[in-house]
């Protein structure tokens, strides 16, 4: 059975895509068979790309993330998925807001797998306008989720 893996953040064009296409990388260079996705908890930009800037920083890291586009997060997902990753505090709790009862379907936060860098959430470069920074981060809390599967 394949384990399938959701990267959630507000608009689903900077954080979740770049997780998603950075652990997608990273995970089958591991040798690991996942699905994974990622998607928006704000419904703004469905159907588009991920945001230009973020794609170059990514592309320049050798993550090609032009073939993603986004959606929304909903509540089937919980059923959809096996881990449901959210990139902060925030998203965490519009994630959980939509949980179907009964449903237990792990959501965590995506630093929680990059301890050592004493981050508690991923900063969002579409409102500070640093790619690299985050980019490392989902680099670093890759790495870690890929160790603990």
């Amino acid at each position: 059975m394949i384990m399938r893996i959701l990267f959630v953040c507000l608009g689903n064009i900077c954080r979740s895509p770049s997780a998603e296409g950075v652990f997608r990388t990273l995970s089958q260079k591991a040798g690991l068979d996942l699905e994974i996705d990622s998607a928006g908890t704000g419904g703004w930009y469905i159907g588009k790309a991920p945001y230009g800037p973020m794609q170059a920083a990514a592309l320049q890291r050798g993550y090609d993330l032009s073939d993603l586009r986004a959606r929304q997060f909903h509540s089937g997902d919980f059923d959809s998925f096996d881990l449901i990753i959210g990139m902060d505090a925030e998203n965490i709790a519009d994630i959980e807001s939509l949980r179907p009862a009964g449903n237990m379907t792990p959501v965590r936060l995506f630093t929680d797998y990059a301890p050592q860098s004493g981050a508690d959430h991923v900063p969002d470069p579409y409102y500070t306008r640093d790619f690299e920074g985050p980019l490392a981060l989902i680099e670093e809390a890759s790495l870690g989720l890929i160790a603990t599967l």
